[in-house]
C-alpha cells in the first residue's frame, strides 16, 4: 500500500567498516525478504562491482532502468530519480549514499536524490562506508593515508530510523579480499598492502563501532526522555565522581579509571558542582590541573552551577544515566557530621537506584581547610579586641549613671548591641570576649545583689545565661556575614582582574611589560619579571619597574613552569591574593607561548620557503642546465669528428649552437646568481644618470629574433636614477620573456611623467600580444620558478620574471604588470627620474 503523500519515508542504512563487507548483500536479501512477504520493492540503483553473489541477489527483483548521462565525451549511468517517482513502489534501494552524480542530473549527491525519495513518502534501504561520514573525514585520512572526496553529512545519517551495522573482522575481510570476492585479481596486492592493511581494517571497524555505539545511546535517551522515565538503565558502565578541588581528588579519579576499566565500552565523568555566588575555596588552578588529570586518564571533566552539591551531583548523574558515584570520604570531624550530615551521607539518601561508593582517602577526618573563616586582617582583629573590652565597661558605667532610667531589659539589649557591634569590627572571638564581659558587668551592676557576681533570684540566672548565648550567636551570624562580604568583595576583586586578563588575552598585541605593569598595579608592587632558569642564575624574559633579577631577591614568586618564574618585589601576599597571581602566570605562559610560536611560524616558513626554492631549482636546472651542456656537447663532438667533412655553413651553424646555449647558460646562472644576491641581501644597487634609451638598445641587442622589438622614445626624454648593469638585466629579462610568449612584434616604449605630489617618474613599458594571464595570477608570476601555466617542462627555471622585479625593487623602483588592449601583457618598470637642471621635462601619459 502506497504511504499517503504526507507521511514521509522510512531510511534504513546498512553501515560498513569498508568496503566487501557485504552491505550489498544484506541489503538485497533484505530486498528478496521483503519481496516475499509481498512488499513492492524496486531496485533504484545497485553496484555489483562484479561481485558475483552480490549479482545473484539481484535476480527476481525488478530493477528500475538507468539513466545515461553524457559528460566531456563520456557516457554514464545513474539513478533516474523520476522514474522511480512516476513509479512509486513500497520500498527502493539504493546503493552507494555518499556517490557523487555526474553533472546533469536532478541533485549533485546521491544522498540528496534519497531525501527526495523520502520527502515523497518511499521507504528507501542504503549502504554507506563509515569513512564516508563527514565527521570521521580528518581521521580517516589520519588512520589510511587517502583522504575521501565523497562525503554524506552525519545528520542525514542521524535522521535514518534504523542504522545496522555490517560487521566483519579484518582477518575475514583480508580472506575475502585474497579470495577475489571484493576486487577482481589484478587489484588484490594492492588493496592488501595499502587500504586493507590489517591495522587500518581494525582502526576503521572501531570508528564503525563507537559511531552506531553512540547512536543507540542517544536513541536510548530520547526514549527515556520521550517517556519520561527517571529511572537509571545502567546499559553501559557509567560513573560519576564527585570532585572537590582537594588533594583526595588524584585518588578517585584513579579508582573510577580502574573501575571503568573493567567493563568494556565503561566510561566516567567528573563533575566539579560551583556555587551560584561564586564563593568557592577551589582555586581555578587547582580545577585547571584536575581536568589535566581526568583527560590523561581517560574520563570527561564536567562543571554544574548549583546551591546544593548534593543535589548538583545527583542531578548530574540521574542526566547522563550514570550507574556509579564516587565521592571520597568526608574531611570533616566525627561531630560535625553527627551534627550535621555531609554530602556524602545526602548523596546516598537521594541516589535511588545508583550505586554510591565512600572512597577513603588520607585527607579524611582530617577537616577541611577550604572552610576555614575568612582572615579580616591583624589591624581589625586587634580593634575588635580593644573594643571588646573597652565597649563593655563604658556602656556599663554609662547605664549605672542612669540606672533609675531603665531596667534589666534595656540593659541587657544594649549590652547585646555592644557585642554585635565588636563582631562587626573583630569578628567571632572578640565578640565572645565582649559577650563574657558584659554578662559580667551586667551581673555586677544591675543584678542584686549589685556589686557582687552573686545572683539573688533564679531568673536572673537564666537571663545572663540567655544573654550570653544570645550574643554568642548573634556574634556567629554576623562574623561569617562580614567574612563573606569579605569573601566576595575579594571575589569581585578577582573577577575584574580576570576580565582585564582575558580581555588582553583576546587581543594578540598584548605583551609581557603590559602585562607586569598590570600586575604590579593591581597588587601594588613595585617591579615584576619573567626570569628564565639559566646555567648559571637567571635570566630574565620581561621586566617593568624595580624588578628583581633573581628569585631571591624577589618578595614573591609564582612558577609559571619548571624553568620560569613569574616574581614581584615590593611586599609579601596572602595566599588568597597568590592565587589570583596565578592566573597572571598562567597568562604570562600563553603570552610567551604565543610570542614563541609565531616566531617559530615565521621560522618555519622561512625554512619551507628555502626549501620549496631548493626544490625547485634542483627540479628546474635538472633540464635546463642539461639542455644547452648536451647542444654544445653534441655540436663540439660534431665538429671534432674527423670521419665526416663538414661544409662551412654547416661549421657555422654547429658553432652558433655552441654560442647559442653558451648565451643561455650565461644567463641562466646570472639569474641564479642574481636570485642569490636578492634572496641574501647581499645586492647593492649604485644609481646613477643613465640613458635609458642607450640601456634598452644594450639590452635587446643580444636577445635572440632581437629584430622583433620595436623601440620607441618620447623626445627629449631624461635620464634616470638607476644601475645601468642592473637596468640592463631588467630589460633584458623582461624581452626575452615578451618574445618567449609571443610570435608577433614587442615595443619597448619609454617615458617620463610627473605623479600626483610631484614625484617625477620615467617609465620602460615592455608590450607584448601574446596569450596573456589572467589577473588572479599575475602576481604569481613574479614568485621564483613560476612558468606560464606553472608547466615544469617549460624553457627556462622560471626566475626571469623573479630577478627583473627584486632588481627594480633594488634600485628604488617598481614592476608591474597589466593587460595589454587587444590581448597581451604589458610590463611597466618606473624608476626615479635623474635630477637635471633647467625646467621639468616633457611629461606623456606613463
Amino acid at each position: 500500500m502506497d504511504h499517503p503523500p504526507s507521511h514521509r519515508g522510512r531510511l534504513r542504512v546498512y553501515l560498513g567498516a569498508a568496503p566487501g563487507v557485504g552491505k550489498t548483500y544484506r541489503m538485497l536479501d533484505e530486498a528478496r525478504r521483503r519481496r516475499d512477504r509481498g512488499t513492492d520493492v524496486v531496485v533504484g540503483f545497485v553496484e555489483t562491482h562484479g561481485r558475483v553473489h552480490t549479482a545473484e541477489q539481484l535476480d527476481g527483483l525488478e530493477l528500475v532502468p538507468r539513466r545515461r548521462v553524457t559528460y566531456r565525451e563520456s557516457t554514464y549511468e545513474e539513478m533516474d530519480l523520476d522514474a522511480v517517482l512516476a513509479r512509486r513502489p513500497e520500498v527502493v534501494l539504493v546503493d552507494e549514499l555518499a556517490h557523487t552524480n555526474v553533472p546533469g542530473v536532478t541533485h549533485a549527491k546521491r544522498w540528496e536524490d534519497v531525501d527526495a525519495l523520502l520527502a515523497a513518502g518511499i521507504d528507501v534501504v542504503t549502504t554507506l562506508n563509515v569513512q564516508h561520514l563527514d565527521s570521521l573525514n580528518d581521521v580517516v585520512e589520519a588512520i589510511t593515508g587517502v583522504r575521501q572526496r565523497e562525503t554524506v553529512p552525519d545528520q542525514v545519517v542521524r535522521s535514518a530510523d534504523t542504522v545496522e551495522l555490517v560487521d566483519m573482522s579484518p582477518e575475514g575481510l583480508r580472506r575475502r579480499l585474497a579470495h577475489g570476492n571484493v576486487y577482481s585479481a589484478d587489484r588484490v596486492d594492492a588493496a592488501l598492502s595499502r587500504y586493507f592493511r590489517e591495522g587500518n581494517l581494525a582502526a576503521l571497524r572501531e570508528l564503525a563501532l563507537l559511531w552506531v555505539a553512540d547512536r543507540v545511546d542517544e536513541g536510548l535517551e530520547r526514549y527515556r526522555h520521550e517517556h519520561q522515565i527517571d529511572a537509571t538503565w545502567p546499559a553501559r558502565e557509567r560513573i560519576v565522581v564527585a570532585v572537590t578541588g582537594g588533594a583526595e581528588s588524584a585518588t578517585l579519579f584513579r579508582r573510577a579509571a580502574l573501575i571503568a576499566g573493567r567493563t568494556a565500552g565503561g566510561e566516567w565523568l567528573a563533575v566539579y558542582v560551583a556555587r551560584r555566588d561564586g564563593l568557592s575555596g577551589t582555586s581555578p588552578d587547582q580545577l585547571a590541573r584536575q581536568h589535566a588529570m581526568v583527560t590523561d586518564l581517560g574520563g570527561s571533566f564536567h562543571t554544574v552551577v548549583s546551591d546544593d552539591v548534593a543535589d548538583g551531583i545527583l542531578s548530574f548523574a540521574r542526566a547522563e544515566n550514570a550507574s556509579q558515584i564516587l565521592i571520597g570520604a568526608s574531611r570533616r570531624g566525627r561531630w560535625s557530621v553527627a551534627l550535621r550530615p555531609g554530602v556524602g551521607e545526602r548523596v546516598i539518601a537521594g541516589s535511588g537506584d545508583v550505586d554510591v561508593h565512600i572512597v577513603n582517602h588520607q585527607e579524611a577526618r582530617r577537616g577541611t581547610r577550604d572552610r576555614r573563616r575568612p582572615d579580616l586582617g591583624t589591624r581589625r582583629t586587634v580593634l575588635g579586641y580593644g573594643l571588646g573590652v573597652v565597649l563593655p565597661v563604658l556602656a556599663a558605667l554609662l547605664l549605672n549613671l542612669t540606672a533609675d532610667l531603665h531596667d534589666l531589659t534595656l540593659e541587657s539589649m544594649v549590652m547585646l548591641s555592644v557585642v554585635v557591634l565588636v563582631a562587626l569590627v573583630g569578628g567571632l572571638v572578640p565578640a565572645l570576649v565582649a559577650a563574657l564581659l558584659s554578662a559580667a558587668l551586667l551581673n555586677w551592676f544591675f543584678v542584686a545583689p549589685v556589686h557582687t557576681l552573686a545572683i539573688a533570684r533564679g531568673q536572673y540566672i537564666a537571663v545572663i545565661g540567655v544573654f550570653v548565648v544570645v550574643g554568642v550567636a548573634v556574634a556567629s551570624v554576623v562574623d561569617v556575614a562580614a567574612g563573606r562580604a569579605a569573601q566576595a568583595r575579594r571575589a569581585s576583586t578577582e573577577a575584574d582582574a580576570l576580565a582585564v586578563l582575558s580581555h588582553s588575552l583576546l587581543h594578540a598585541g598584548e605583551s609581557l611589560p603590559t602585562l607586569l605593569a598590570q600586575a604590579c598595579k593591581v597588587f601594588g608592587m613595585r617591579g615584576a619579571a619573567i626570569l628564565e632558569r639559566a646555567s648559571p642564575g637567571w635570566e630574565t624574559v620581561a621586566a617593568y619597574g624595580d624588578a628583581p633579577d633573581t628569585v631571591s631577591a624577589a618578595d614573591v614568586e609564582v612558577p609559571i613552569d619548571d624553568h620560569t618564574s613569574l616574581v614581584l618585589r615590593g611586599r609579601t601576599l596572602a595566599a588568597s591574593d597568590r592565587r589570583l597571581l596565578t592566573a597572571y602566570a598562567a597568562h604570562a605562559r600563553v603570552v610567551r607561548d604565543r610570542t614563541r610560536a609565531a616566531d617559530q611560524r615565521v621560522h618555519a616558513h622561512e625554512l619551507a620557503e628555502a626549501d620549496r626554492t631548493r626544490t625547485a631549482l634542483l627540479a628546474a636546472v635538472s633540464h635546463d642546465l642539461r639542455s644547452p651542456l648536451a647542444a654544445i656537447k653534441a655540436a663540439a663532438s660534431s665538429l671534432r669528428n674527423d670521419e665526416i667533412t663538414w661544409s662551412p655553413e654547416d661549421e657555422a651553424e654547429l658553432v652558433m649552437t655552441i654560442e647559442e646555449s653558451a648565451d643561455r647558460l650565461d644567463a641562466l646562472v646570472a639569474n641564479l646568481l642574481d636570485m642569490s644576491r636578492l634572496r641574501a641581501g647581499a645586492l647593492t644597487a649604485l644609481p646613477t644618470d643613465v640613458d635609458v634609451v642607450e640601456v634598452v638598445r644594450r639590452a635587446v641587442a643580444g636577445l635572440p629574433d632581437a629584430e622583433r622589438i620595436e623601440v620607441r622614445a618620447a623626445e627629449g626624454l631624461p635620464g634616470a636614477c638607476a644601475d645601468a648593469g642592473l637596468l640592463e638585466r631588467v630589460l633584458a629579462n623582461l624581452g626575452e620573456n615578451a618574445l618567449k610568449h609571443t610570435s608577433g612584434p614587442v615595443q619597448v616604449q619609454a617615458s617620463a611623467y610627473t605623479e600626483s605630489d610631484g614625484a617625477r617618474r620615467v617609465s620602460v613599458r615592455v608590450v607584448d600580444h601574446g596569450p596573456g594571464v589572467p589577473s588572479q595570477g599575475r602576481d604569481r608570476m613574479f614568485a621564483p620558478f613560476q612558468r606560464l601555466g606553472d608547466v615544469p617542462q617549460g624553457d627556462g627555471v622560471g626566475l626571469g620574471l623573479a630577478v627583473a622585479r627584486g632588481l627594480t625593487e633594488a634600485m628604488s623602483g617598481t614592476l608591474e604588470v597589466e593587460e595589454t588592449p587587444g590581448g597581451g601583457l604589458t610590463f611597466v618598470v618606473t624608476l626615479p627620474q635623474a635630477p637635471v637642471s633647467g625646467g621639468p621635462p616633457d611629461e606623456e601619459p606613463g
